[in-house]
């Protein structure tokens, strides 16, 4: 574990705001300059960190900057990747030395409800949380400890996907589980929270009217789930107690009947089989046989493609009802992530399932990822528009570390 001190330290007066994003086998990261509009440095992701790491970066304008691979993975391989985001940190127009570094922690439990500074109290209370979600948490958490290394002295703060969704009733976080269950933390806690939020933001600052309304975001990516937005708040969301709750998603089964788990057990599955089976084997990938990329699916004239579409697209109109349900009517969809901002064909699939809520698409416009698609006749107005949780991270730092900030050390 890093050596994390709590040394008070006065910031610079702008510097850069590094946000980075963790996955289970990918790392995505931004620069941002911090100052009030957060305009962007530079850009880029670490793909395939789990098998042959891939390093791509943008500047500012676009440009790609940066295309390294390195051929094995590991420990190594991490810190040689990170060092390289660094070195393309420092060469970056614009940036006058970084002062924090802020990082979406998947889990926040049920007691870290906003963004707060990483100290040795709450690293180690985010590593108890592992077990909440041994998927994402060690992700998470992985980068805090070898930022901490290679750059002594910057502050590091924790920026939560599930304190968005603390604001959702108790009805609407319990369980139907013995109570002692319950108080012990098994409750839905709901994730794409950082997303969320910056489209609750979008739309309180483009959209007032419907900031002010019943709202629907659908997240759809490989991961996907929907929030119920009321007045900007969530009061629901199809994630639950972990994230294979919900939809259907590219690898991840979404809701599914408990029984089914037991039945794999009687039949000789162990649990860390069923657990790989239910996260990496299932969704888009398990039905089609063929891949979890839609786009793939969406190409390919095999029923078994088809067949996953369909599921995808069914679970989701399905799902849209019910969050209807809770906010006692909807006024706006939103579709965003990868799968919701490019996916026009899913987008249209969903809607025509939805003609019951008065939905109707403007179908040009949908083709063209308009930022509006639906008809000037639909009762529900339907919007595209793409998230930002690096940037949502990089608002939460900059209202933290201003005037003062205290710095993580090796």
């Amino acid at each position: 574990m890093p050596d994390l001190t709590s040394a008070a330290t006065a910031s610079t007066e702008h510097g850069s705001i590094l946000a980075m994003n963790a996955g289970s086998s990918s790392l995505k990261f931004a620069l941002f300059a911090a100052t009030p509009t957060l305009p962007v440095l530079l850009r880029g992701e670490i793909s395939a960190m789990d098998s042959a790491p891939h390093l791509v970066a943008h500047d500012s304008a676009g440009r790609q900057i940066a295309d390294q691979r390195w051929p094995t993975h590991g420990e190594q391989i991490f810190a040689d990747a990170l060092a390289a985001v660094l070195a393309l940190i420092d060469a970056a127009p614009g940036h006058d030395g970084l002062r924090a570094v802020g990082h979406r922690i998947v889990h926040g439990g049920a007691n870290h409800i906003a963004p707060e500074q990483i100290t040795p109290a709450v690293l180690t209370t985010l590593q108890g949380l592992i077990p909440l979600d041994p998927i994402h948490m060690p992700h998470n958490l992985a980068p805090i400890a070898a930022v901490a290394k290679a750059r002594p002295g910057i502050a590091q703060f924790a920026c939560f996907d599930t304190a968005f969704h603390h604001t959702m009733p108790r009805v609407a976080q319990q369980f139907a589980l013995p109570r002692a269950i319950s108080d012990a933390g098994v409750r839905r806690y709901g994730f794409h929270g950082l997303s969320c939020e910056y489209i609750a933001g979008r739309l309180a600052s483009e959209l007032p009217q419907l900031a002010k309304a019943r709202v629907i975001i659908a997240h759809l990516g490989a991961g996907a789930s929907l929030c119920a937005l009321d007045k900007g708040t969530s009061i629901a969301t199809t994630f639950g107690f972990s994230v294979l709750d919900g939809l259907m998603m590219a690898t991840r089964c979404g809701s599914l009947d408990p029984g089914v788990i037991f039945y794999l057990g009687r039949l000789g599955h162990t649990l860390t089989e069923i657990e790989d089976m239910l996260y990496n084997q299932s969704g888009l990938l398990g039905v089609s046989g063929i891949s979890a990329d839609i786009r793939v699916l969406l190409a390919s004239d095999a029923a078994q493609a088809r067949e996953a579409i369909d599921l995808f697209t069914y679970r989701i109109a399905v799902e849209i009802g019910a969050m209807t349900s809770a906010l006692g009517g909807v006024d706006a969809i939103v579709f965003t992530a990868g799968i919701g901002q490019h996916a026009p064909k899913i987008r249209e699939a969903v809607c025509n399932r939805l003609g019951w809520l008065g939905v109707q698409l403007d179908r040009a416009a949908n083709d063209r990822n308009g930022f509006c698609i639906s008809s000037k006749t639909s009762r529900i107005d339907v919007r595209v528009m793409a998230t930002d949780e690096e940037a949502m991270i990089a608002r939460h730092v900059l209202a933290l570390v201003s005037p003062v900030h205290h710095p993580i050390s090796a």
